[in-house]
């Protein structure tokens, strides 16, 4: 009974993390994996400030849109899905 909202919700799950997967390869976030490993023993107290980009703004907004999107439909999801049961 519920099966189509649940697959539509899978299908919106992928067509949002597909375009995430994608940027992060893009961008390079899986270029150095080696380098990973030793992030918790690096000393950064004393990094200077990084000033973000246009770009970097722009990247950070749609992400935040796409976890808020997220959000929504799931909370939309078992709204309808109670509603239904509901009835």
């Amino acid at each position: 009974m519920y099966f189509p909202y649940f697959i539509s919700y899978i299908a919106l799950g992928f067509l949002i993390t597909i375009p995430v997967f994608l940027w992060a390869l893009k961008s390079g976030q899986f270029k150095d994996q080696q380098r990973a490993r030793f992030l918790p023993l690096e000393d950064d107290d004393h990094a200077p400030a990084v000033r973000l980009s246009r770009v970097r703004r722009l990247e950070i907004a749609a992400l935040l849109f796409l976890v808020v999107s997220g959000l929504g439909a799931s909370a939309s999801v078992v709204i309808f899905a109670l509603m239904s049961a509901a009835q």
